[in-house]
């Protein structure tokens, strides 16, 4: 049984939490919020003690779940390595290359294992893309198309994701994921040109194209839309002899001269609000993490230098849209 700390009562927090609610090898066994109110309830409403500082948290456990705002994620990922747990880290793994060296460093010093919760590279969905890219059934992967875009999510503690000093903005939070998805796909690209959206929240929309031998990848993905638009996230992967599209229903898979191949997948229901109705992907996340600690294997689906590699990728691309981004004119 891995025993679980949870650093953040927020959305995330209560994500990660309502997997560990259905892992038979994983458990809470407290929370940490520097808001007491917060902890509080969110202690009682999962059964589990309440902290306000994780250096004050007396109960025994195996590892630490960092669902922090952004720039508090080196620090207390380093603070529970130096502890000797393993640590969950939500993605982005942090707003800094030397910060995520530093967690690297911290982790691999202590021994133990980090991951960070890039959850596409689990998401159902998203995991079929890549055994359809890896078998070559399709043949080729020719050219993939990637949309991930939504209102501003209001909900975050003390609105700190508007902060950009704290989030990094929209490309950084949400358009890693599918910059992450493309790396773990076909790995590094040959080229990567980005423009984009800089508003007061910082860069929040990006177009990217990333460039391979024979492949090419175009992401969108951003929240500088209204309020009440409709969260999306949708990829059309066309192959050699095929295509495999996800945008508005379920995943369906094309071949010529064939009937239309939907693919469906359990839906495990979500609550609290946020962007996401399944559970899914978070809980293949949380389920292998917490089955590598349990047997000693270390988990290669996502490891920490692949993190770190996106982190940099996303960076690049904030500084080309930053780099042709004109400022804003003068009345």
């Amino acid at each position: 049984m891995v025993r679980v700390v949870l650093l953040g009562c927020g959305f995330m927090g209560r994500m990660h939490a309502s997997v560990y609610r259905l892992l038979p090898d994983a458990e809470l066994v407290a929370v940490v919020d520097r808001d007491p109110e917060k902890a509080s309830m969110f202690g009682q409403e999962f059964g589990v003690p309440s902290f306000t500082d994780y250096a004050a948290c007396p109960v025994d456990h195996d590892a630490v779940d960092v669902c922090l705002p952004t720039h508090l994620h080196a620090s207390a990922t380093i603070e529970a390595a130096q502890s000797g747990k393993h640590v969950v880290c939500e993605k982005p793994m942090a707003l800094t290359l030397p910060d995520a060296d530093a967690m690297i460093e911290a982790c691999s010093k202590a021994g133990v294992q980090l991951l960070v919760g890039h959850c596409i590279r689990f998401w159902p969905e998203y995991a079929h893309l890549k055994d359809l890219v890896d078998g070559g059934t399709l043949g080729r992967l020719l050219s993939l198309t990637l949309v991930r875009f939504g209102e501003f999510p209001h909900w975050s503690s003390e609105n700190w994701l508007a902060d950009e000093s704290k989030s990094g903005g929209g490309v950084l939070d949400m358009h890693i994921h599918d910059t992450d998805f493309a790396l773990y796909l076909l790995g590094t690209p040959l080229e990567v040109a980005a423009y984009g959206v800089v508003d007061d929240r910082g860069p929040s929309y990006a177009y990217t194209t990333l460039r391979y031998p024979g492949t090419v990848v175009l992401s969108e993905g951003g929240w500088n839309l209204p309020t009440h638009t409709p969260f999306k996230m949708a990829f059309r992967a066309v192959f050699e002899r095929g295509a495999a599209i996800m945008d508005g229903g379920p995943l369906t898979v094309y071949r010529p001269g064939q009937e239309p191949e939907v693919v469906e997948f359990e839906q495990i229901e979500a609550e609290g609000g946020g962007n996401i109705s399944s559970l899914g992907g978070y809980f293949v996340e949380l389920k292998e993490f917490m089955d590598c600690l349990a047997t000693g294997r270390r988990c290669t689906t996502v490891t920490p230098e692949s993190s770190r590699q996106s982190l940099a990728t996303v960076l690049e691309e904030i500084r080309q849209i930053r780099s042709r981004t004109a400022p804003p004119v003068s009345a």
